[in-house]
């Protein structure tokens, strides 16, 4: 009984193999489907810059790519990332068939190598003519943008660290070591890497075969040698280094030598560890994005003017009033704001703060003295007066500040000192330091802030770009980049953009809220 139950079993599932349904030969997607509206947008770009990246010599792609790039871009939207699985969904996703026009399915290594660097530029140019074409159907307007950033960790090996201190630490005891070995065996004149190579050089003697291998003792003259050129080994090493972190890097990764080791909220560890990661600046307009770069910088501050840059040479207009939280406040920042003729809406730090009773009862603070003009000097809470004692100037991204250094008459016998220092010094004496130009600009942004039209932007800021960034990390899972290097993190963060906004577009297609620009403000 068992056995007929077997043959007749294997018999209808041979017959259920080869069954042939009757597929219609045309795909209809309707016109609000995402896909429909993505590829509807994405046929409108120039792609003659994608064009020129890829050589008619040679063997061809499975698909061109002009159907690469949508299926990569489609792909982002979808929140998938993994070339195998940009492969399986090609063969099995009606949306993916549909984009392919017929075209032969491409195998995860035609994807990842599409998606490597060298079509970095192209895919950056198709970004940024998207922005503009939005600008042309006055989906953005260039009047108000919202600036923040994010950390993103890397590819890169976690544990794979490199860090300044330890490299300059270790590269002095390098070269003091070279320089004992140089005068110990006869060099002359002062130490380079070019004399101690010639001197290691000249220890051989002629005809001398070096000695490898257990068992086998090694020469005097190639001890020598050997420990002349691991030094240079590692003297080229840290200097090497040194340089890949530049001047204001403190670490960075062996395995990806443009990540930066930062502290991140995510913690897989609960301890507080650094991870290597990039700081991500997106600039947003009209819930869009419209700029986006990848920085090795550990803080927002410093990458404020350098992205303002890349925004204004990508698209060639500036945008009229700023937006950003108190991690972008520095005098550079508004020096360049205000020699640009741009309106700063940066919170200060002390925004929150100011308004509480604690701040206000901290008598060491500079803001809570009374400051007499017609004197110029700081009037502390026990009335002894803070005089000009110093005046210096600083350079800050190319522009000059002064500083001015109060110092107070005396503190001896002050009956509000403990409240006013901590130090235990008796001859110590109150100081503080104004710089004229960040307390002029940091007063100017704060009564912009506080404005009606302040409060909106501010309102919208922690709407538009930090729901970006919601989006994209925690709705589409994209915590971590998958590959290495700025060149290819920046191409994905292009791809990435460029869905949310194809997305986002759909999005205000399909609730009827094209050409609106800013969240009304709640009245009460």
């Amino acid at each position: 009984m068992k056995q007929t139950q077997q043959k007749e079993y294997s018999r209808k599932a041979a017959l259920y193999q080869q069954l042939a349904l009757p597929i219609m030969q045309n795909i209809e997607i309707a016109e609000n489907e995402p896909v429909f509206v993505a590829n509807a947008q994405l046929e409108e770009l120039d792609y003659r810059e994608l064009y020129r990246a890829y050589s008619p010599k040679g063997r061809k792609s499975a698909a061109e790519p002009r159907i690469m790039f949508k299926l990569l871009v489609y792909g982002y939207m979808c929140g998938i990332y993994s070339t195998r699985k940009l492969e399986q969904a090609c063969r099995k996703n009606i949306d993916f068939i549909w984009l392919l026009q017929g075209e032969r399915v491409p195998d995860h290594t035609s994807f990842a190598r599409f998606r490597s660097g060298k079509a970095r530029q192209a895919i950056e140019d198709l970004f940024y003519q998207f922005v503009k074409r939005l600008a042309a159907e006055q989906e953005i307007e260039y009047e108000e943008v919202f600036i923040d950033g994010t950390k993103i960790e890397s590819m890169a090996n976690r544990y794979t660290f490199v860090w300044r201190k330890s490299v300059d630490r270790q590269l002095t005891r390098v070269k003091e070591k070279a320089r004992e070995l140089f005068y110990r065996y006869g060099g002359k004149g002062k130490l380079t890497t070019g004399k101690l190579r010639s001197l290691a050089a000249s220890l051989v003697p002629e005809g001398g075969e070096m000695v490898h291998g257990t068992g086998r003792r090694k020469p005097l003259w190639q001890q020598q040698y050997e420990e002349i050129d691991q030094l240079l080994e590692r003297w080229k090493k840290y200097e090497a280094q040194l340089f890949e972190m530049g001047c204001r890097r403190n670490s960075l990764s062996k395995t990806d030598k443009d990540a930066t080791f930062m502290r991140m909220k995510e913690d897989h560890m609960g301890n507080g560890q650094l991870k290597p990661a990039y700081n991500v600046q997106l600039a947003v307009n009209s819930e869009y994005i419209t700029g986006v770069a990848a920085f090795p910088n550990c803080t927002d501050s410093g990458t404020l003017v350098p992205f303002l840059n890349h925004i204004k040479r990508m698209q060639g207009r500036s945008y009229r009033d700023i937006v950003a939280d108190a991690g972008y406040e520095s005098v550079g920042n508004y020096l360049y704001l205000q020699a640009h003729g741009q309106n700063c809406y940066i919170k200060p730090t002390n925004y929150e703060v100011r308004k509480t009773k604690k701040y206000r009862q901290q008598i060491w603070r500079m803001e809570n003295m009374e400051y007499l003009e017609q004197e110029d000097c700081f009037v502390c809470a026990a009335g002894r007066k803070l005089r000009l004692h110093q005046i210096c100037s600083k350079k800050e991204s190319g522009m000059v500040t002064t500083y001015l250094h109060y110092r107070c008459e005396g503190c001896t016998g002050c009956p509000l000192r403990e409240q006013c220092t901590k130090s235990k010094n008796p001859d110590f004496c109150k100081e503080v330091k104004v710089c004229e130009e960040f307390a002029q600009c940091r007063a100017q942004a704060h009564r912009q802030l506080v404005t009606e039209r302040g409060a909106l932007l501010r309102m919208n800021r922690s709407i538009q770009v930090e729901g970006a960034f919601g989006v994209l990390k925690s709705n589409r899972q994209f915590k971590r980049f998958l590959m290495r290097g700025r060149t290819n993190v920046s191409l994905e963060l292009f791809l990435l953009c460029l869905a949310y906004d194809l997305k986002k577009y759909w999005s205000k297609l399909q609730h009827r809220l094209l050409k609106t620009h800013l969240f009304p403000l709640k009245k009460e």
